[in-house]
């Protein structure tokens, strides 16, 4: 019973040592950036509210990979699936690094070419789905929401699959990082599910590595929050939507992830819609604008409101997340 409870306890764990970290290094790594003048270059075509922003130290998701990485090779090492898990999670963030410091360095809120950045992504992708299905407890096999049952797809299903997973997990979140606070928390409540469930399927290497990213996460709060003292760049969206992806994967719930990542798919069919929409119609639009949270704050509320409200949004998708797998 007592190495059944340390076992169950290893991602709460996990998620203190990263919530530790986070704030230890977090004044140092805000400092640093400052120092190498690594400021935020705000859309000229955004809210007004977030001109005051420029400046502000970015690729702050540099804290974020780090705390994971430490956290969960500290305690988890190297067992399962982790190892994959990890590189699958620092070779995305490595492509936010890039778009970040170019960025940064041209003054220019422009960063890779957005072919550039999709080879990259797909590349990593194709590498992390034909490792997937080579892999006897994972393999093309998925579980079907509320039904507590799997079901086998071909094996070319289940690469493209896989490869649409990743590419969709990371820019959903990507495209939520936008206010203060919200792809940070909206994560966090989003690995909160996925700790639970991974327990649930028997995957606990991956309760683990969720278990670092809710505490790396509401570490990065800290400095994250409104007013922030520092943004996470692409270097921390790319890299948690593929941590997001990862866990879907490594626990054969990714049909199940477009219900717990609702928020990300909202904010995501937003941005889809708005384009289709402006381009039939000559330029007209149907939110003031896009990603949805953007819409909100151009309607007059304020940032705090708007990530809050869309926190709930999220816990109330992780919940229903949960009952299609408990």
């Amino acid at each position: 019973m007592k190495t059944n409870m340390g076992e169950s306890l290893q991602p709460l764990y996990v998620a203190l040592v990263a919530f530790g970290v986070s704030i230890i290094a977090g004044p140092f790594v805000i400092r640093y950036l400052r120092y190498l003048k690594f400021g935020q270059t705000v859309r000229l075509d955004g809210p007004r509210s977030h001109l005051k922003k420029s400046g502000t130290p970015s690729m702050g998701g540099v804290l974020i990979l780090l705390a994971i990485t430490l956290s969960v090779m500290l305690i988890g090492k190297a067992e399962g699936h982790l190892p994959v898990a990890i590189f699958s999670m620092l070779a995305f963030g490595t492509i936010g690094f890039v778009d970040d410091l170019i960025n940064i360095l041209t003054r220019k809120s422009l960063g890779l070419q957005a072919r550039h950045k999709l080879a990259a992504q797909l590349v990593i992708s194709l590498l992390i789905a034909f490792y997937a299905l080579n892999q006897a407890n994972l393999g093309p096999e998925l579980l079907i929401p509320f039904l507590d049952k799997t079901i086998a797809v071909p094996s070319i299903i289940y690469v493209l699959l896989v490869v649409g997973v990743m590419l969709a997990s990371t820019n959903a979140v990507n495209l939520t990082d936008g206010l203060d606070g919200l792809a940070s928390g909206a994560m966090a409540i989003a690995a909160i599910a996925y700790a639970l469930i991974a327990v649930r399927v028997g995957a606990t290497e991956m309760a683990l590595f969720a278990g670092g990213i809710v505490g790396a996460c509401l570490g990065f709060i800290w400095f994250n929050a409104h007013p922030a003292q520092v943004f996470m760049g692409d270097t921390g969206s790319l890299g948690l939507g593929a941590a997001l992806g990862v866990l879907a994967i490594f626990t054969r719930t990714s049909l199940i992830l477009p219900i717990i990542g609702g928020l990300f798919v909202i904010e995501t069919l937003s941005v889809i819609i708005q384009v289709i929409y402006f381009r039939l119609t000559g330029g007209k639009r149907i939110f003031r604008m896009a990603p949805l949270h953007h819409h909100f704050e151009l309607k007059g509320w304020e940032e705090p409101k708007v990530m809050i409200r869309m926190w709930l949004v999220a816990i109330i998708f992780g919940a229903i997340g949960l009952l299609a797998v408990l």
